[in-house]
């Protein structure tokens, strides 16, 4: 889930990270420095940003970026801008494999329906893809759905043509007629069904594998966990919110999705959020991200996409998880 939705949906912020001084930003030798978080936009990642405009989260505590990417945001941690990053479980692996240490402290969502693989309406079926032209991001996320969409179609990747697009090219990309299938993601996936494409398969079908994270640099971690559970309360806060108030919360939303509000709600139907509780359990040392981890890495190593396999030493941790009183 990677994610990094249309260009339309996100502001082009990284930029001013650029001219903010790397030593305000860096490490954990510094924790007097807000603890600063890379993202983009997601419907999963937008309760911090919704805990942020509400005032959930004290800006001397914590700072929210907005990034075009999951790239950018990657880009922001590798150089120093961010503590800490809003990503995909196998983004985590991919920064860990180029040597940066980061240990994943929350699960905003669980992807249920919301990764998809959609069609031209000529395609009615599965095996109507031999000889189809399919768009999906190089990542792991785009390597799984593509394998699961191959195998249910009982395809090879020779009857096929893959291309590579990226997040931002996904609407362009279809509305110009490039491809015949698309590999892709909420809000966009909800503008393009709208639009009259055909929904061919989606995480329904393989539950609890795809999960969206909050990573951190280990070794800031410890010096930032009050922040990391202020911001983390502020998640859930949100998530509340939405429960009580949907309609309030989603018209709150929409402007950072791009979306209108009513369909701000439903880019939200193909996510799981859990809960403080939930996060405690797959947070676990023996919990369902462990073995989600030890697989993905497995099945990127044989794609080509890590080098070796990631031990898994530090990945998980469910230290900054805040107290059920402050959510």
């Amino acid at each position: 889930m990677p994610r990094s939705p249309t260009s339309l949906s996100r502001r082009q912020a990284l930029s001013r990270l650029s001219a903010l001084p790397l030593l305000a930003l860096a490490g954990a030798c510094q924790p007097e420095a807000p603890l600063t978080v890379a993202s983009h936009v997601w419907p999963g990642y937008e309760f911090m940003f919704l805990a942020r405009s509400e005032g959930w989260l004290p800006a001397e505590n914590v700072r929210l970026y907005e990034t075009p990417s999951a790239t950018r945001s990657i880009a922001a941690l590798r150089e120093g801008y961010a503590h800490a990053a809003a990503l995909t479980l196998d983004e985590v692996l991919r920064v860990r494999a180029d040597g940066i240490a980061l240990t994943v402290v929350l699960v905003f969502d669980v992807s249920a329906g919301a990764d998809v693989v959609i069609a031209r309406p000529a395609i009615q079926q599965l095996s109507d893809l031999r000889g189809a032209v399919i768009g999906a991001e190089t990542t792991a996320l785009g390597a799984l759905m593509l394998d699961r969409l191959l195998s249910r179609a009982g395809l090879g990747k020779n009857e096929v043509k893959i291309i590579s697009v990226t997040p931002e090219g996904h609407l362009e990309a279809w509305r110009q007629h490039q491809l015949d299938a698309l590999v892709t993601y909420e809000p966009t996936a909800g503008r393009l069904l709208a639009e009259g494409a055909r929904r061919l398969l989606d995480s329904r079908q393989f539950p609890e594998t795809i999960f969206d994270v909050l990573a951190v640099r280990s070794e800031a971690a410890a010096s930032y966990r009050d922040a990391l559970r202020t911001l983390i309360a502020g998640h859930f806060r949100g998530i509340r919110h939405l429960r009580q108030n949907p309609q309030d919360a989603a018209y709150r939303l929409a402007a950072r999705l791009g979306l209108p509000g009513d369909q701000a709600l439903e880019s939200f139907n193909g996510l799981q959020l859990p809960s403080l509780a939930q996060n405690r359990r797959l947070l676990a040392a023996d919990g369902r991200l462990q073995t989600v981890s030890r697989e993905l890495s497995g099945l990127m190593l044989e794609a080509g996409l890590l080098t070796h396999v990631d031990s898994l030493s530090g990945l998980i941790s469910d230290a900054c998880l805040p107290d059920e009183a402050s959510t």
